[in-house]
């Protein structure tokens, strides 16, 4: 439940995870190079199988990927994560069209999706790789995240929940997940989702 220090990571390796670069429901590209008006946004939720269904059946979304972020060791394993040594979180990678899907859309569908407020767990998924958390690309996702935490924090205090625990970081190296976690709950419609949110809705005030 506490994040390591570096000194106590895990080392990983230096190769990376082989995965199938054919998304399992939309048929497009998992891993770049992807076209030049395509842009990245990653989000981790709780257990990424629910979560990455998530965004995958949200209008327009090119492709998605799960994977680890977030923390110290190269190229974790499924299994290096779950120990807690590698200080990552399960995370789901969004590729999206700008033009077509704003990040203002995807951040509503990330704060709805689940329970914000409870440190390192999602539910009944306890552990550091359980805990919510926006990782941007630029300085505009990191600016337009923080605002949107303000206000979803807002409207659940008018709903009677706690405070939002969600870390806010520029994204660090994401590194593919297996290939048998990348698009698992299409792949094993009767799988475990742990995924759901608290029934308060993001509202959009521009």
């Amino acid at each position: 439940m506490v994040l390591p220090d570096p000194d106590q990571a895990l080392p990983g390796r230096d190769i990376p995870m082989s995965v199938n670069n054919v998304h399992f429901v939309l048929g497009n590209p998992i891993a770049p190079p992807f076209p030049d008006n395509l842009e990245l946004a990653l989000f981790g939720l709780g257990c990424f199988w629910g979560a990455e269904r998530k965004f995958w059946l949200y209008p327009n979304v090119f492709s998605t990927a799960v994977g680890y972020s977030g923390g110290l060791t190269p190229n974790p394993t499924y299994q290096e994560v779950c120990t807690g040594l590698t200080g990552h979180n399960e995370v789901v990678r969004v590729v999206y069209d700008p033009t077509l899907i704003s990040y203002g859309e995807l951040l509503a569908l990330f704060w709805q999706s689940h329970n914000p407020t409870q440190g390192m767990r999602q539910g009944n998924d306890m552990g550091t790789q359980y805990r919510s958390g926006i990782y941007t690309y630029s300085q505009l996702q990191f600016d337009e995240a923080v605002a949107s935490r303000t206000h979803y924090q807002q409207c659940l205090i008018e709903a009677g929940f706690g405070q939002i625990t969600t870390e806010i970081m520029p994204a660090k190296a994401f590194y593919y997940a297996e290939d048998h976690h990348q698009q698992y709950l299409a792949k094993n419609p009767q799988g475990y989702c742990g995924i759901g949110g608290l029934g308060v809705c993001f509202v959009n005030d521009n």
